[in-house]
């Protein structure tokens, strides 16, 4: 497949806890395996906005309450052309602190409030105490894409609580764990083709048939026409993620 795909990375160097580069990772190698090149184009203070406009896929990853303020102050000059890309239908994966960027506003502490973009119709909390952080292995079920495999497994770990908004879609229903905020049995939340999520371990190695969704559309767009991906051998991925739910007493 003669094609290339430009992967736009938000903040590398403050935005890449819990193994997070792994998902870029995860986009290269399935790209390279079909003979699709890939560009990595990584997206700071330096970041032209002709270049931004270039991206055809966008990742942001998890980061701590004080990287995250700093971060935003940044993004908040890009709003405009993050939002842009977003609602012209660019594929996007935002994990763990990305989201909560990506929503109204993150508060890390009582009377804090971090101003999102808007993107997503969420907001998020920090609930102040680390005995109260939610953490484990989760199985969830996507409900909004059309996939082969609706089945996602990862790792979870925040003391932030996301909410979901009237008009925000959950990106999976929890089965087991505990997902954006523990009570309402959502993960993460979907809008256009950009996925917000909660799970790190990192997501994609573990949940392959999210990773060609998203290059999937990424081509699509980008080309104007009905990309269908050379099958991959994904049987050690799928062992593994079988392995994680039997732990969970889930069959996948």
């Amino acid at each position: 497949m003669n094609k290339q795909i430009i992967i736009g990375w938000l903040y590398p160097q403050l935005m890449s806890t819990y193994g997070d580069k792994g998902n870029i990772l995860v986009l290269q190698k399935r790209c390279e395996w079909r003979g699709i090149k890939t560009e990595i184009v990584n997206i700071d203070k330096t970041t032209p906005e002709n270049k931004i406009k270039t991206i055809d896929l966008l990742f942001g990853g998890g980061a701590q309450d004080r990287e995250q303020e700093i971060v935003m102050k940044d993004l908040q000059l890009k709003k405009k052309i993050i939002k842009t890309l977003i609602e012209n239908g660019i594929p996007a994966l935002f994990v763990c602190g990305a989201p909560q960027l990506m929503g109204h506003y993150y508060e890390p502490a009582k009377e804090k409030r971090i101003e999102g973009l808007g993107i997503f119709d969420i907001v998020s909390k920090h609930t102040g105490s680390k005995e109260n952080r939610l953490i484990g292995n989760v199985v969830a079920k996507i409900e909004t894409n059309n996939l082969n495999n609706p089945y996602l497994v990862g790792f979870e770990n925040h003391g932030g609580r996301t909410y979901l908004g009237k008009t925000a879609k959950p990106f999976a229903k929890i089965i087991k764990g505990f997902g954006n905020n523990g009570k309402d049995g959502t993960e993460g939340v979907i809008y256009k083709n950009a996925i917000g999520s909660y799970l790190h371990g990192p997501l994609l190695p573990k949940n392959p048939q999210v990773a060609d969704w998203l290059i999937t559309k990424a081509l699509e767009l980008k080309y104007n026409s009905q990309i269908e991906l050379e099958q991959l051998d994904d049987s050690l991925e799928q062992k593994a993620k079988q392995t994680i739910a039997n732990r969970l007493g889930i069959g996948v």
